[in-house]
């Protein structure tokens, strides 16, 4: 069962120590998310907004929101995206699900449709991860920032929402040994 895919996407792949200066370009931004947006969502909700920070003015702007472990990695790191949410994602919904009034079934009930758009934009993040990593690039996905403020800086007046950030580019080669992880019978149950 092992491709060349999947050990790109999983078994080879790992959390960047340090990163080279090779930057990423908005081509390949492009081209990220034209996978991502692919990728299952409920009612084909897409409620993941993305905002790709790549110059060293929106990095410094980045900064002060940053938790201090997170801000050395993000500032070399060639681009961070900080994957957000859209709270009116059902305004779209008569384009993306044509099939049925979906929008009436999110319009009324703030807190149903905030707890979509956070679970679908977390899987887009992850459609995000995986979609890099099959383009060549590493990730480093993190939560340590101030959400309210780097909604403040960087999504004022869209009324998105930060939901985390996700570091990407070419890393240094990584020779330290994996972090283990949880055994399939600690975590999983077949009933």
């Amino acid at each position: 069962m092992e491709s060349p895919e999947l050990a790109r996407a999983f078994l080879h792949a790992r959390t960047p120590r340090a990163w080279t200066d090779r930057p990423v370009d908005e081509e390949t931004f492009r081209h990220l998310y034209d996978l991502v947006k692919l990728g299952p969502t409920s009612a084909n909700s897409s409620p993941a907004r993305y905002v790709f920070i790549r110059s060293q003015e929106a990095k410094d702007r980045l900064r002060p929101a940053l938790n201090p472990g997170n801000v050395a990695p993000i500032m070399a790191a060639p681009a961070t995206v900080i994957v957000a949410y859209d709270p009116s994602f059902y305004d779209y919904l008569p384009r993306l699900y044509p099939q049925a009034d979906a929008r009436s079934w999110f319009a009324w009930n703030d807190e149903f449709s905030q707890e979509t758009a956070i679970r679908n934009s977390s899987l887009q993040g992850g459609y995000l991860l995986l979609a890099a990593r099959l383009l060549g690039l590493d990730c480093w996905p993190m939560s340590g920032f101030d959400n309210a403020r780097v909604d403040q800086v960087f999504l004022d007046g869209r009324g998105w929402r930060s939901n985390f950030l996700v570091s990407l580019g070419y890393a240094e080669p990584v020779e330290a040994p994996r972090n283990p992880r949880l055994a399939f019978e600690e975590i999983c149950e077949v009933i």
